[in-house]
């Protein structure tokens, strides 16, 4: 039953995350009308919610666009940053998202920021206590249990992000109404909203995994 779970989310998650990139293709082939760039685009929606102390620059690489609240720096890929089409309009709407959720003192970014430093060193060790634990499950079951905790932390951290995202892609949306037409405003939601299933995906995927671990030292405490 897990690996039909597995199987059905891995593949649900390449199927979201062709379509995702198929269609940030076909937007960005779409201008926006006005010529707004995706710098242009994170400035003016700072500047409407009155947020005066972020800046914006261009990074290079794909999908590299984010927001670091540490310096306060919504950070757009060259194509995003430069870019005149539907698609830089919805990620740099969405990365000025989350600095407005900083700057508004958002609770779940508030939540998920907290948990960084502990998912950084879980992110680091986790894999490999899991393996281990594993391994040893009938000698020394409480490595797995240690794995377990680990990796529930980033399974955590995966929920906490769901609405710090949902919440980012609402408020662009909402603010795209003032810069989009009728005509684009549809096609800018829907790239936004795919984007969002992929972070349910992953959580998703997260939790059956962390569920796994948790039945094989089940398992293996029934055995004893």
């Amino acid at each position: 039953m897990y690996w039909i779970v597995i199987i059905g989310l891995t593949l649900l998650s390449v199927i979201v995350s062709n379509r995702l990139t198929a269609k940030f293709k076909q937007y960005s082939k779409i201008r926006l009308d006005g010529g707004l760039t995706g710098k242009d685009i994170a400035e003016k929606m700072l500047k409407d919610f009155d947020v005066r102390d972020v800046k914006v620059q261009c990074v290079e690489g794909m999908l590299t666009d984010h927001y670091n609240p540490s310096s306060k720096v919504i950070n757009l890929s060259r194509d995003v940053y430069y870019g005149d089409h539907i698609s830089a309009a919805a990620v740099a709407a969405h990365e000025t998202g989350h600095a407005i959720q900083h700057a508004e003192s958002y609770s779940w970014l508030q939540l998920r920021t907290s948990l960084v430093p502990a998912v950084n060193f879980s992110s680091r060790w986790v894999m490999w206590i899991i393996l281990a634990g594993v391994f040893l499950v009938n000698t020394f079951p409480q490595l797995l249990l240690i794995g377990i905790i680990l990796f529930g932390m980033t399974t955590l951290f995966s929920f906490v992000t769901l609405p710090v995202e949902i919440n980012a892609s609402n408020r662009a949306m909402a603010w795209l109404e003032n810069v989009a037409s009728y005509e684009q405003l549809p096609k800018a939601k829907h790239a936004l909203k795919l984007a969002a299933y992929t972070y349910v995906i992953a959580a998703l995927s997260s939790l059956a995994t962390l569920l796994h671990y948790v039945m094989i030292f089940l398992g293996a405490n029934n055995d004893d």
